[in-house]
């Protein structure tokens, strides 16, 4: 199988790239073919304009809708976003490693999805407008995991936190960004209170990613309802016979909240729904 590693810290010696680190080792040792986008090395630019379009097809006004699906089915994107394109098209697996910033993904990981999911690719799908997305699209059949740090404790993400679940605060990355184009995705890995591991956290933080990458195609995804499955008789609108006194992010998953095991790996107590820290900008 080929994986494609994405990850997104400037510090060498940080959380992020010691995971990435263990994610090509663990995967290479099962045989596994490897490609890694370190965006900070590769100096990736973040900001998705109107220099993403050598070729316009409208030059009176810049419509991103519009110039990316010209650009990606007319061959003419930027020489970056095309080899990106190809390592996640050869991929069978995308790994995602950052910390939590700000309650997301750093900028320039937000950048690389807003300039390589190009209209065609990863949305407007065959050029059938909304026909294909959340489980089927240009991406489908592959899985995505996504390892998470965050300098914040636990309990700010516990079911009542401050903060709110982490599953539900990645919500628009997980289900949005890679379920909407077709990808199969994993609970999330999380770590907690990243900025003050000791030798023993991150001993056992290790050895649970290890165990967790090892299982990277053999792990079941996170129950997200597919859009043509019968749930959205509309396509936009769930079913009111399902969950009927419900409403919010987790309705959309079709056994409920998502698995512990997506919390577990952050080696403070083992609790349903725990999740990772924003603020911090250490991990």
């Amino acid at each position: 199988m080929n994986v494609l590693i994405v990850h997104a810290h400037p510090e060498r010696t940080s959380l992020t790239h010691r995971l990435a680190e263990i994610s090509a080792e663990v995967l290479k040792a099962q045989g596994h073919q490897v490609t890694e986008s370190d965006l900070y090395a590769m100096g990736w630019k973040a900001v998705f304009d109107a220099q993403d379009f050598p070729e316009r097809a409208n030059h009176q006004r810049l419509s991103f809708i519009e110039e990316s699906g010209h650009a990606f089915s007319n061959g003419c994107q930027t020489a970056d976003v095309e080899a990106e394109q190809r390592k996640v098209l050869d991929a069978d697996a995308l790994i995602l490693v950052f910390p939590l910033w700000w309650f997301g993904m750093p900028a320039i990981m937000k950048g690389w999805i807003d300039r390589v999911w190009a209209f065609g690719l990863a949305y407007g799908y065959k050029g059938a407008g909304n026909a294909y997305r959340y489980g089927e699209g240009g991406l489908a059949g592959k899985r995505a995991l996504l390892a998470v740090s965050a300098g914040g404790p636990a309990e700010d993400y516990a079911p009542r936190g401050i903060n709110g679940p982490l599953e539900q605060l990645l919500f628009p990355i997980t289900h949005g960004t890679l379920f909407f184009p077709g990808m199969q995705v994993l609970p999330t890995f999380a770590v907690y209170g990243s900025g003050h591991l000791d030798a023993g956290r991150m001993a056992e933080t290790a050895d649970a990613w290890r165990s967790r990458v090892e299982r990277l195609f053999e792990d079941a995804p996170i129950a997200f309802r597919p859009q043509n499955g019968g749930d959205y008789p509309d396509r936009h609108v769930l079913a009111d016979h399902i969950q009927p006194t419900q409403s919010g992010l987790t309705v959309h998953i079709a056994n409920g909240d998502p698995p512990c095991e997506a919390q577990v790996a952050n080696f403070a107590p083992a609790r349903c729904g725990r999740s990772e820290g924003p603020e911090r900008r250490h991990s």
